[in-house]
């Protein structure tokens, strides 16, 4: 799957001393955000709930305040490009994002699932050819061609994740923002979106996901954010944030591969042994 815009190595989506504070309310729901994503890398925002991943989400994205309303401080920018000066169709086609709630994002429109993930690209004005491999090509890598004939408003809450996320793909833009793309999603449909999401960033995509499913990030991820009352505490390489004997206490569960490593090393084994030994069970 192509990137919308390969361009160089360069950053995509860049978040420097970003405040932002929603309408209405007296504080902030972010406080001083640096995050920067580069072409085809792929970051994990973990954080307890409310601490402000789905806002960064938002701001990244250029829909908050554009969208939303509220006061913005600090740059946001998408492929080099201030947010607030993209409209909300010009900052889609740079960057898709996907809710937690999938079906809110469906066209509503739609007869089939077919149709619906066909809906972006046919605002785009593509031809009718190049719609229709963009919509085989989300349906395939997401494996559900079998779905393309179905209602979109009888799926389950997992197919309408998937479904959603297809719509999303068929766009394909230069970034990605997905937040918790697997809350609705069986342990085989997580793989299978985590597989979608490396095939993505290989091929150039930029892609934050804001999710607690800590597995999921740890083997998908080159880097970990870590936001707690709308400030960054914790940004690094997944390993070694991952592995901060602090993490728990932030509201964060490290992932299975973490814990094990510990429990077994507290039994004697040792270290450099178990981190192997998990590593190879888990890959």
């Amino acid at each position: 799957m192509t990137a919308g815009s390969p361009g160089d190595r360069g950053i995509a989506i860049d978040l420097a001393g970003v405040r932002f504070q929603y309408a209405g309310s007296r504080s902030w729901a972010l406080d001083g955000v640096d995050v920067s994503i580069r072409q085809g890398e792929i970051v994990g925002l973990v954080g307890p709930n409310d601490a402000g991943k789905s806002t960064v989400c938002l701001v990244a994205a250029g829909l908050a305040p554009n969208v939303t309303g509220g006061r913005l401080e600090g740059i946001a920018t998408l492929v080099g490009q201030p947010t607030t000066s993209l409209s909300p169709s010009a900052a889609a086609r740079l960057c898709g994002i996907l809710f937690q709630q999938p079906l809110s994002q469906l066209s509503g429109t739609a007869v089939t699932v077919w149709e619906e993930i066909a809906f972006g690209p046919r605002n785009l004005g593509l031809p009718l050819d190049e719609i229709a491999d963009r919509v085989q090509e989300a349906l395939t890598v997401l494996r559900i061609d079998h779905l393309a004939p179905r209602d979109p408003g009888r799926l389950s809450g997992g197919q309408g994740q998937l479904v959603a996320l297809a719509s999303v793909l068929a766009l394909r833009p230069t970034a990605l923002i997905l937040d918790e793309p697997t809350s609705q999603l069986d342990p085989a449909g997580t793989r299978l979106v985590g597989e979608a999401l490396r095939a993505l960033a290989a091929a150039g995509t930029s892609l934050l996901i804001a999710e607690h499913k800590t597995d999921l990030l740890d083997g998908l991820c080159t880097r970990i954010v870590v936001i707690v009352g709308g400030r960054i505490v914790r940004n690094g390489p997944t390993d070694e944030v991952f592995e901060d004997s602090h993490l728990r206490g932030l509201g964060v569960e490290p992932p299975a591969r973490v814990r094990l490593t510990r429990a077994l090393a507290e039994r004697g084994v040792d270290r450099d042994v178990v981190t192997a030994a998990v590593r190879e069970a888990t890959t």
